[in-house]
Parts: C-alpha cells; structure tokens; sequence
C-alpha cells in the first residue's frame, strides 16, 4: 500500500504523538509498505534538538521524510509554514498515494490555512481519513492569558470550527473510547474508535531490574534503597506540573524524604520554574532533561511507579509504557488515562485537583512495597496485547477497508 500521513508533528519532538508516530511507520516499513510522511522543519531547533537530521529523508525502507518549513509553536516545536503546501502537493503527485493520513487537522489547518490533503484526495478519487490527538479545547486555559469569560467564548467558536474541520474527512479515528464519547458529544458524526496504539513488548520485556543503574548511566548515586517515582512527560503546564509541585511540599510532610527520590524525565518551557521550586524541597529530585525513546523502557524498569498530573491526555501513552515495564501508575481521574488504569489493581486514580487525596495515593504506594509489586504484575498483564503488530494492523485494515469502500 501507498500512504501519505500529513502530520503536525514528528520527532525529535518528544511527545506521545511523535513517538507513536515514529514506531507506526517504523512497523508499515516492516510490513513492506510505502510510506511518505510531511512534517515540520526542526532545523531551527538545532539547539534544542541536535539529532534532528537523524529523522528526515529516508528513515526506514520505503518511508521517506518530507520536512516543510517551519514556523514557532511553543517553546519546543514547530507548525508547517502556511506557503508550504505546494510542496505537499507536488510530492504527492510524484508519489501517487492510495490513501491520505491527517494527524491533528485542526492544528494543520491553521497553519497551512487550508484543510490538509482532502482537496488532493478528491481530485485524485482516494480515501483521506484524519486522527483526532489532542484535545487543543482543553488547553486554553494554560496557554491562553484571558479571563475564564473570554476563554470559553474563544472555546465554543474553535470548537465549531474544530468539528466542521474533523466532519469533512471520510473518517476521524480516535484512540480512546472516552474521548470518543467527548468528541461525538461535540458533533463530530465520522468518529471511530480504533487502538492504534502500540508498544515494543519486546524492548520492554528484554529490560532487568539493573543494580547501579541510576549511577552507572546517569551519576546518581544512591538510590537502590529509595523508593523512585518517575515523572515522563513535557515540563508544560497543561501536564499538570503547578499541582505536582504544590503536592511535593506537601509530601516531604507524610514520607520520610530520605527514603524517596523523584525522577523527572522530560523538558519544556517550565523547566527553570520547576528546578527553582525543587530545589526548596528536602526530598531528592533529578532532572534528566530530554531523554531517547530508546532509553525509556530501561529507565521504567528501574523505577516503582509512574506519576502524571495531566487531566487532558486523549489515551497516554506513558501509562502503557510504564505498564509494559511493570510498574504502575498514579494519575487524575480524568481523560483518556482513565481507559487503562483500575483503580487498586494496575494503578491508582486520584481526585483532580484534591492535593490531600492525590498525596495520599502517592504516600500509599511509597509505604507499600507489596501492593506495588502486586500492582505492577497486573500492570504488566494489562498491556500484553498492546504491540505495534496489532495498533499496526488495525490500521492498516481501516485503510484498506477506506481504499476499496464503493
């Protein structure tokens, strides 16, 4: 098969999107297929990311990169530049694709001002399906500075236009059964819950329990005696991290701080503000700054459970990560995350906002080292089927159902 994805974004970006990205088209090379992918120029983020060249022109066989120049989005990332459609479409007429692949449309949208790849499909008679990601709505009120009354009216105008957007593809797939719920509420009318999400069972499962881990590969000396809770995720504040800060002051008063170390895997525009409040803290926290994909599930294994604050998250991926590792997690009950956690068996599920019972939750899983284990070996049945073969192959049938639909 032929397939072009249009996507917003790509690694060396570091998120859930561009990961999961990454390993999809990794497994369609595998699979044989033809894959051209459009994304953003990281160049200008050379600073950022020295890598970025590792991810452009001809990843894997069959799977070329396309990177469109860029503009400014966030501290870390970058939008297609809106003149940059000419480029799409000229490499699409070389490559004649079957099908069209749209990761987040409504952020495309506004970068090319045009909706991506549909007038292309049409002119070429093909099947283009898109993939809702993010829940953009949601973020408002952390990036936007204006009064809650402002930010809801700026909400229900993007979010009609979010909908009309989505409405004109042939079908918007969403990962999550809740945010499939949330965004047919909205009046999205082509939804389809699909997994296609996926984990390298094997990395994970060839991943031990190190001794000296933490010191041999990052110098932090130590920590075989503490009980380490991982953070694994962009230091921004849509994931929480004003909350999570709060709670550590909070903490160091329930637990023995000597007996904790906090792991903080991830960078963002809040990295100073997070170092300044950590550094008042008498429990042991780390920033590890960015981090390769290929580390994480060695990282996960030498960890006791998993922490995120974010209450937006449309699937998460970290949580099925730290699954496969064995560990579990703690997170809000909210969102997409709450589609794999049960509560008291893989993981813990706190009240969003409540800084007493998410601390609680916390102290209980520091304080227990049996209900953890317990917990991380029903963490770890939980995912057995989440492998890129099976995420692959849905997709891959939805796609060829789309190609030969009358």
């Amino acid at each position: 098969m032929k397939i072009a994805i249009i996507t917003s974004g790509f690694l060396p970006v570091l998120d859930g999107v561009t990961v999961s990205g990454f390993y999809r088209v990794q497994k369609l090379s595998q699979l044989g297929h033809q894959v051209l992918l459009f994304c953003p120029d990281y160049s200008p983020l050379a600073h950022l990311y020295p890598n970025w060249k590792d991810y452009t022109g001809n990843l894997f066989p069959g799977v070329q990169i396309v990177n469109l120049p860029s503009t400014p989005f966030l501290y870390f990332d970058r939008n297609v530049g809106f003149n940059t459609y000419k480029i799409v479409r000229r490499e699409l007429q070389k490559f004649q694709p079957e099908i069209i692949h749209v990761d987040e449309p409504e952020r495309l949208f506004f970068a090319f001002f045009r909706l991506a790849g549909i007038a292309l499909a049409q002119q070429h008679k093909i099947p283009c399906v898109c993939t809702f990601r993010t829940n953009f709505l949601d973020y408002f009120d952390d990036f936007l500075p204006f009064p809650k009354d402002i930010n809801l009216m700026f909400k229900l105008i993007f979010e009609k236009s979010f909908v009309r957007i989505y409405n004109q593809y042939d079908l918007t797939l969403v990962s999550s059964s809740v945010t499939y719920k949330k965004i047919v509420n909205m009046g999205v009318k082509n939804a389809m819950y699909l997994n296609f999400h996926g984990i390298d069972l094997e990395k994970f499962q060839s991943t031990t329990v190190t001794a000296n881990f933490w010191e041999s590969n990052y110098q932090i000396p130590d920590l075989n005696n503490k009980v380490k809770i991982i953070f694994l995720g962009r230091l921004t504040k849509d994931k929480g991290w004003k909350f999570t800060l709060d709670a550590f002051v909070r903490l160091q008063q329930l637990v023995n701080p000597e007996n904790v170390a906090v792991l903080i895997v991830g960078d963002g525009g809040m990295r100073d503000e997070i170092s300044t409040r950590l550094a008042e803290l008498t429990i042991n926290v780390y920033l590890l700054g960015r981090v390769s994909p290929d580390h994480i599930p060695n990282i996960l294994k030498n960890s006791d459970f998993h922490v995120t604050a974010s209450e937006k998250e449309t699937r998460g991926l970290s949580v099925l990560e730290a699954f496969a590792a064995g560990i579990p997690v703690v997170a809000p009950r909210a969102g997409g995350v709450t589609e794999n956690i049960q509560d008291g068996w893989n993981g813990l599920l706190f009240t969003p906002g409540d800084l007493e019972n998410f601390c609680e939750k916390l102290k209980l899983l520091i304080e227990d080292s049996d209900f953890r284990g317990k917990m991380g070996i029903n963490a770890k049945e939980s995912v057995a089927e989440y492998s890129w073969d099976n995420a692959v192959a849905n997709l891959v049938k939805i796609w060829q159902e789309q190609i030969h639909r009358p």
